[in-house]
């Protein structure tokens, strides 16, 4: 009993100290999490989890994979950071690397998916002025209403989520908001000459992992370039192999002007991120017109290429691609038999259950929140988003016997909900 009341007490106190002492800008599933390897997670009291949220699909290559440990110390014993003042022994290596990986002429390495997304957005305006021609300072740039491209002044101005922008303002000017998986409003928008780019989420993940119509995403990638406009894919949380592909736009058939990359670039490991695009767009930056003290740092170029090369060696893109479809069938079956899970989407092992809220016996209500507290009884982690939905999204590495035993896990979770 003293254990019991000790380790109670750990987690109790873990949670105490962040809710006095961090800033209420989120709302975590009350577990403490203490360790983790591969698919799996322990809390301080030593229960072990299956992680199916991959923090938001950035450890794709499994926690502590043991390859970029590895890196990681080897690197911190040499050189972490020079800043770009000096050339560094790493950079241009990984510049090439990453350039060569994804089929583009060049790259912009950051750090978070946030900074990038930012890259990408003076990249497009500097790009609409010096080369579509447009003039100072009208250049407008499409979004999609439901995106998530990260919570900067800049991103939350073209966000319709009231959680992001609320209260924020004044905002930046010069985005068009369209809805999402919408090609004739994606046509009308473009009509507009003094459009320089249409960003844009190939599945809107944080929106409820909204997967679009088949044509949609090369569509539009065809109707931008007919209209002298760059097609930048926000690949933040759907690339490195998260849907079955390198990068989710490759689903489409057709190449993206600009690419915005971070999360799992680095395995989980270190933020990294990058943009890519080919020369006649990414020339637009001169010295001094962006930059980052961290960005492209030794550490994160030794660890990018190996979290880059793990998903190559170990064939991450086919594997995702075959278990998701064995989840979703699986979760179909759920569906089918409690008539409160509504549908189940997804692509790759990017995946997300609709959870239609309910009330107990004694009125309490029974949402998609209570629902992953059972999940978190059972031994799985997962989080809800928009209040009904839940993401599923195990790392990679996660084998077919896992997969399935993690199906058990949530249907007897769905049952308990009943």
């Amino acid at each position: 009993m003293q254990q019991t009341t000790s380790t109670v007490s750990k987690t109790q106190q873990a949670i105490a100290l962040e809710e006095r002492y961090s800033a209420h800008n989120y709302h975590p599933l009350p577990v403490v999490l203490d360790r983790g390897k591969g698919v799996f997670v322990w809390d301080v009291e030593g229960k072990r989890y299956y992680d199916f949220l991959s923090a938001y699909s950035a450890v794709n290559q499994g926690h502590c994979h043991p390859r970029l440990v590895k890196a990681m110390q080897e690197q911190a014993g040499e050189l972490t950071l020079t800043s770009r003042a000096f050339y560094s022994s790493k950079l241009g290596g990984y510049a090439e690397y990453v350039c060569k990986t994804f089929g583009y002429e060049r790259m912009m390495p950051m750090n978070t998916g946030a900074e990038a997304v930012e890259t990408a957005l003076k990249m497009a305006r500097r790009w609409g002025y010096e080369k579509k021609g447009i003039a100072k300072n009208a250049a407008k740039i499409i979004v999609c209403e439901g995106n998530f491209h990260g919570r900067t002044i800049t991103i939350i101005s073209a966000s319709t989520d009231p959680d992001s922008n609320t209260a924020f303002g004044p905002y930046t000017p010069g985005f068009i908001t369209i809805p999402y998986n919408d090609l004739p409003a994606l046509e009308k928008a473009l009509a507009d000459p003094t459009v320089c780019a249409f960003l844009v989420e190939p599945i809107q993940g944080e929106a409820g992992v909204f997967v679009p119509d088949d044509a949609y995403i090369g569509k539009a990638i065809q109707l931008c370039r007919a209209n002298n406009v760059l097609f930048m894919a926000d690949e933040v949380q759907t690339g490195i192999a998260r849907t079955g592909k390198l990068l989710c736009s490759e689903h489409s058939g057709e190449r993206p002007d600009v690419v915005v990359l971070g999360k799992a670039v680095s395995g989980g490991m270190y933020p990294v991120s990058v943009v890519l695009a080919d020369n006649a767009v990414m020339e637009v930056f001169t010295p001094g017109s962006h930059g980052s003290t961290f960005g492209g740092n030794p550490m994160a170029a030794r660890l990018a290429m190996e979290a880059l090369e793990i998903v190559k060696d170990e064939q991450l893109a086919a594997q995702s691609e075959r278990l998701g479809a064995i989840f979703r069938s699986e979760m179909q079956k759920l569906v089918d038999a409690f008539n409160y899970v509504k549908l189940v989407r997804g692509k790759g092992l990017l995946n997300a259950v609709v959870i239609e809220a309910r009330k107990a016996a004694d009125g309490s209500p029974k949402t998609a929140w209570e629902l992953c507290l059972l999940l978190r009884d059972n031994g799985l982690l997962a989080k809800p988003t928009h209040g009904d939905i839940i993401r599923f999204a195990p790392p990679l590495v996660i084998t077919e016997e896992q997969l399935m035993e993690c199906c058990r896990i949530i249907a007897l979770s769905v049952k308990q909900f009943a």
